[in-house]
């Protein structure tokens, strides 16, 4: 790694404390500005409220994608864009239940479908989203190697013995003399 690089990701690394302690501060600004205009009791029941409507959207908006997700992997579609939604409504939910009216709006944004359409619009062509051709269900035998016997078909070769001991069952492999 050149010496060019090396401070390049130097500066960029020292910029996300700074990025965290300006959203810190904006945090406490917000916190001292909606206490002043409603009181200490109300802003505390904002902050509780949040968390539970983050809860609640998280899950309804939640199980409508992962049934999205399946009614596209049933198409025999990649499912990117409601598997990029999925996150967001999960990041949403997450934001939603930090104290933090600032984090608040940001997770009621990612609430709305058109800005996670959005989101999608801008990151499309930057993600890469790879599958499991076998899909949610398994894999499955092929269809030749099926055997399909009724009752009068099916006969075992090697009679069991009724006393139940070991080494009767047909299933298991002996090391003795009685393989052929």
């Amino acid at each position: 790694m050149s010496l060019n690089k090396r401070v390049d990701a130097t500066v960029r690394l020292s910029i996300f404390p700074l990025i965290f302690l300006g959203y810190i501060l904006l945090e406490i600004a917000v916190f001292i500005l909606v206490g002043d205009a409603i009181g200490v009791l109300p802003t505390l029941g904002l902050i509780l409220l949040s968390g539970v409507v983050g809860i609640g959207l998280m899950r309804v908006q939640g199980f409508g994608m992962i049934a999205r997700m399946r009614t596209e992997q049933a198409a025999g579609r990649v499912p990117g864009r409601e598997v990029l939604h999925g996150f967001m409504i999960l990041l949403a939910g997450i934001l939603l239940l930090l104290p933090g009216f600032v984090t608040d709006i940001l997770g009621l944004l990612l609430f709305i479908p058109a800005v996670r359409d959005g989101a999608w619009n801008l990151l499309k062509n930057k993600l890469t989203v790879v599958t499991n051709v076998r899909g949610f269900r398994g894999r499955r035998a092929p269809a030749d190697r099926v055997v399909d016997l009724d009752d009068e078909e099916f006969h075992r070769t090697e009679p069991r013995a009724s006393d139940g001991k070991p080494g009767s069952s047909p299933w298991i492999q002996h090391d003795d003399d009685r393989r052929d």
